[in-house]
């Protein structure tokens, strides 16, 4: 347990805040935004004051004020601090735009998903690698998807609509991290048996959006599922000539909106048939995404209203439980 009555460590503080440990420690060094006591004069351990001078300049920087006019202003709410001779209007408007996910419409979310806005907002790399290991060994993957990355990346999705061309930096940047920390997952899972016919991930011909499926991939792999990702935007063709060749026992096709949905791509693969003769057999068709809602699936197509679903029905035709693996 952190020593409270010398308060907490950077790492701690760190983690409250939704930053790394390392710009922690780059703001006191460039900036002077430390504790005003160090345990045994060299180790950093923060107050409460402290860490509310940390919190106001989190505060600032997500709203664009640069960090060294940040630092001025947040030294101010540390009790005893000098206050400055001039008002620093900038900062304060500053304060009343953040909210406590760096400005983004949240709504009712997790800690973490605040935490991971307010990193995002920053640009802070490294500290939205953190917390979304932290989130993802917590939670687990389908917590870790559903509650803390999907809550974030709507909110910053909803920003950049609105906001014109801002933003766009912020979704990309989380984007990437966010795919980064599911491969990592995925690379991670127990081997697949090479023998079990693999499940074939695709986005439809159009559709780039390829990390939900990159959520399932690693759910998959959780489980030791053996999977083939072929990522965005495959061509109809592509698609087909992939079923032939690997003989999928399932076809998971991912599409965002209705404009992009291909119900006659979907309906084709759920009737190519592939195996021995007296023996053939076709795969299981998930229509997964939103693009898909409005109408009822035929035939050998099922459409899974969430990762965990969709986990399930996979895992359930190789004769695992539900669940299996952990949460999945």
């Amino acid at each position: 347990m952190p020593d409270t009555a010398h308060g907490i460590t950077t790492g701690a503080v760190a983690r409250r805040l939704g930053v790394s440990p390392t710009t922690v420690r780059s703001w006191d060094q460039r900036y002077g935004i430390g504790p005003a006591v160090r345990a045994d004069g060299r180790h950093r351990r923060w107050s409460p004051a402290d860490v509310a001078m940390l919190e106001e300049m989190c505060r600032l920087t997500a709203s664009g004020v640069p960090p060294a006019e940040a630092a001025r202003a947040a030294r101010q709410v540390r009790p005893g601090a000098a206050r400055p001779t001039a008002p620093l209007e900038a900062p304060r408007a500053a304060v009343r735009r953040a909210g406590p996910g760096g400005g983004l419409p949240l709504g009712d979310v997790r800690q973490e998903c605040r935490g991971l806005a307010r990193a995002a907002v920053r640009l802070d790399g490294p500290a939205m690698e953190a917390l979304l290991q932290e989130a993802l060994a917590e939670h687990g993957l389908v917590t870790a998807w559903e509650e803390v990355m999907v809550p974030t990346l709507h909110a910053v999705g909803r920003k950049w609509e609105s906001s014109g061309d801002r933003y766009v930096e912020v979704e990309h940047l989380l984007s990437w991290h966010v795919s980064t920390a599911l491969r990592r997952g995925a690379a991670t899972g127990p081997a697949a048996t090479p023998s079990l016919a693999p499940v074939l991930l695709a986005c439809v011909p159009a559709e780039q959006h390829t990390l939900p499926l990159e959520a399932l991939t690693a759910g998959l792999a959780e489980r030791g599922l053996p999977t083939r990702m072929f990522g965005a935007a495959v061509p109809a063709e592509a698609v087909d000539a992939a079923v032939r060749r690997l003989g999928p026992a399932a076809v998971v096709l991912w599409s965002q909106a209705r404009s992009t949905a291909h119900h006659a791509l979907a309906r084709h693969v759920a009737g190519t048939e592939f195996g021995v003769r007296g023996a053939r057999t076709a795969p299981l068709v998930l229509l997964a995404g939103p693009g898909w809602r409005g109408r009822t699936p035929a035939v050998g197509l099922v459409r899974p209203t969430g990762l965990r679903e969709a986990l399930d029905v996979i895992s359930g035709l190789y004769g695992e439980p539900p669940g299996a693996a952990g949460e999945g």
